[in-house]
């Protein structure tokens, strides 16, 4: 596309009606833009040595699967996402396992991280990939015969993640914004930073798949309407994404799409900020675009859901902008995840001799890299490769002088000037008041600030020390907790031993009693039966001894009367034969 066409797109634009708003402050800078967006994008070689880092999203690190010496495929799992937020990994390419270990990762600390090292074969074979459609469904019947459900778990096990900058994974965010009902689909193509275009570039070559990727992703989160901001200075992405939507006969029932040109101003491409300009609305302090029915995913996320659902490709591979003055041939290039940044150099073309620095990211949020052994990850968008005096150093910081430039160039409507005061002294607290989390980190107000104070680090460094605090708050109130629940626990022991010793008691003292009572009865039978076989017996005895006494007497009176019978010798006979009968 010549010159002359590219004004003629760019004056379209202008003239487009939107309604647009604008958000506070923010800055004009210089894009560098051209000397990398004129390249198609080419294609990274397959590394000897695959460096893929199990953490590469936001969330918990992703649990291995595989173990050394095993043979993998590309596109084959190698570890498994790790709780809600997370996200799993993938074979960039194929080959053998060599280790899964400590290795150094793209950090300004020159932080290590457990990596899966693969040494690759010759073969590249592919895993057997299993897509939801096939590049030759049309949108209007294909996507709207996928259920929900379908897209997101296709989504979720292809492992793509915000490649904005967000690392969020993706499917998590998707799922969040279909319970809360989302009313709008904003997709960021804004790409304000200096120097990075694999935004744009992605956009020209490829708009199909991105048309493809949003439809997708509407059809999960089901908005009312889709609006795609882009900056106003990539005139051939716009036309390219016009004619993409134009291709597909989308039907009546499909949310409405928009393309929308935005300002060139940085930083636009902020999400709060570029929800502000297209819609007017604000994302409150702390909050997130859902909180007020949106939802906000980037071009290349879009691109990666195409690729997820209609090619069943995990996301291993990105484009990265490869710029900067020592590079000989900047361009953008499709990179195998786990690809050691010095091989991309290698392949660009980079003269050694003139760099400077070697940052990953654009020049106001990237940061310069201690090595460039490190691998190539899903937040790898740009690596801008400057040589001597193309970045300004910023000379030593000055004292504050007061100006409130920090102020006015804020997009976030907060007072820098104050935040570093804090900041400086530690103290956390009314920087926190301050809202200092609601800092994006942009780096207008250290570009600003006369004084060439680097502001952005003292927000940094204070949010690391806030959340440093609270995470030993919390390890502290959750030892309180252990502590407090473990007396209560043993209390509660405590009284359950002691009214069950109760109980015993009480069980044993009942028994006892019942024992007792029962002894006594059978006392009380047993002497009744006694009293009784007393009286019986008493009563037997007496009717013998009167029956005795009867008879006795009776033998009495029979014996008088013999006795009075007899004359009085035969008296003297009877007398005198006792007497004899005594004596014997």
């Amino acid at each position: 596309m010549n010159a002359k066409q590219n004004n003629t797109i760019a004056q379209t634009m202008k003239e487009a009606m939107y309604k647009l708003w604008s958000f506070p402050g923010g800055i004009t800078l210089a894009g560098n833009k051209s000397q990398s967006n004129k390249e198609t994008i080419s294609t990274a070689k397959t590394p000897k040595q695959l460096i893929i880092p199990l953490s590469q999203h936001i969330g918990q690190p992703a649990e291995a699967v595989v173990k050394v010496g095993d043979k993998v495929l590309k596109g084959q799992l190698l570890a498994q996402a790790n709780g809600a937020i997370s996200a799993p990994i993938h074979a960039s390419g194929s080959g053998i396992v060599s280790a899964i270990e400590e290795h150094a990762v793209p950090h300004p600390s020159g932080l290590v991280a457990l990596c899966i090292i693969i040494d690759t074969d010759d073969y590249q074979q592919w895993f057997d990939c299993q897509p939801l459609l096939s590049d030759a469904d049309t949108a209007e019947h294909s996507i709207h015969n996928l259920t929900h459900e379908q897209i997101t778990t296709q989504i979720a096990q292809a492992g793509i993640v915000g490649l904005g900058g967000a690392l969020f994974p993706s499917a998590a965010k998707l799922h969040t914004a279909e319970q809360k009902q989302t009313d709008t689909l904003i997709i960021n193509a804004a790409e304000c930073e200096p120097y990075i275009t694999c935004d744009d570039v992605l956009m020209r070559r490829r708009p199909e798949e991105v048309i493809l990727g949003i439809l997708l992703i509407k059809k999960v989160v089901g908005a009312k309407k889709c609006l795609i901001g882009i900056e106003d200075n990539k005139p051939e992405a716009y036309q390219a994404l016009l004619a993409a939507i134009s291709g597909y006969k989308l039907p009546h029932t499909e949310p409405q799409i928009e393309i929308i040109p935005v300002p060139a101003r940085y930083p636009a491409g902020g999400e709060k900020q570029l929800i502000q300009v297209l819609t007017g609305k604000q994302v409150p302090s702390r909050g997130l675009p859902m909180d007020i029915g949106i939802i906000c995913h980037n071009v290349t996320t879009a691109a990666a859901v195409y690729q997820a659902v209609y090619r069943g490709e995990p996301l291993i591979s990105r484009i990265v902008t490869v710029t900067g003055g020592a590079v000989k041939h900047p361009q953008n290039i499709e990179v195998l995840i786990g690809t050691p940044i010095r091989e991309v150099l290698d392949q660009v073309g980079v003269a050694y001799n003139k760099i400077e620095k070697v940052i990953m990211g654009g020049p106001m949020m990237g940061f310069s890299l201690p090595s460039i052994d490190v691998p190539v990850t899903k937040a790898s968008n740009c690596l801008l490769i400057s040589e001597q005096g193309e970045l300004a150093t910023p000379p030593p910081a000055m004292p504050c002088i007061r100006c409130a430039r920090c102020s006015d160039s804020c997009p976030m409507s907060l007072l820098p000037q104050q935040m570093y005061w804090y900041a400086k002294a530690r103290d956390l607290e009314k920087a926190n008041a301050y809202n200092v989390f609601d800092c994006i980190e942009c780096g207008c107000c250290s570009y600003a600030c006369p004084s060439n104070i680097p502001l952005v680090q003292y927000f940094r460094y204070a949010k690391n020390e806030i959340n440093n605090e609270q995470k030993e708050r919390n390890k502290a109130n959750i030892a309180r907790e252990r502590h407090e629940f473990r007396l209560e626990r043993l209390e509660k022991a405590k009284q359950a031993k002691a009214e069950a010793a109760r109980l015993r008691k009480e069980k044993l003292a009942k028994k006892k009693a019942l024992d007792a009572k029962k002894a006594q009865q059978e006392s009380d039978a047993t002497a009744s039966d006694t009293d009784k076989k007393d009286t019986n017996d008493s009563a037997d005895l007496i009717q013998e001894a009167i029956a005795r006494a009867k008879v006795k007497k009776a033998q009495q009176q029979a014996q008088k009367k013999n006795t009075d019978n007899l004359t009085a010798d035969q008296q003297r006979q009877i007398d005198e034969a006792n007497e004899r009968r005594s004596i014997e």
